[in-house]
């Protein structure tokens, strides 16, 4: 049997959990704004308020509960963070060129690759092969 030896949590952890979990409370604030919005007679052609915060409000209570995850050193946080990364990156790339947003792109760019890069730190990666019993000393 390994022994393991669990240090603690990561700088590097704690900063991405910081990220996702603005993320997180960036999109559940949405979903906020669009019920209220739908509740005060505001309607949308294209897009139904109550469905566009309802699926907010989900995605977004999921990676707001995963950057608190990732704060409190939960290793089942970061694979939902990751995830949400990689599938902002296409999100950056249309606020940037497709849809003339680059203030937004340049700041959504900042945050999701700034998080990609403290998920996958070396001191995360050890502090999640911990799980697994790999410890990096042979």
């Amino acid at each position: 049997m390994v022994e393991r030896k669990d240090v603690g949590v990561p700088g590097t952890v704690r900063g991405a959990g910081g990220l996702v979990t603005l993320e997180g409370a960036v999109a559940v604030t949405v979903a906020v704004v669009l019920v209220v919005r739908a509740l005060l007679g505001h309607e949308e052609d294209a897009i139904s308020g109550y469905g566009t915060a309802m699926w907010f409000g989900i995605l977004g209570g999921a990676v707001l509960a995963s950057g608190i995850g990732l704060l409190l050193g939960q290793r089942w946080g970061r694979a939902i963070a990751v995830i949400t990364q990689l599938l902002l990156l296409p999100v950056v790339w249309s606020l940037l060129f497709g849809s003339g947003q680059p203030l937004y792109g340049t700041l959504l760019g900042v945050v999701a690759l700034g998080a990609l890069g403290l998920l996958f730190a070396p001191p995360t990666s050890r502090w999640a092969a911990q799980e697994y019993g790999v410890t990096g000393e042979e």
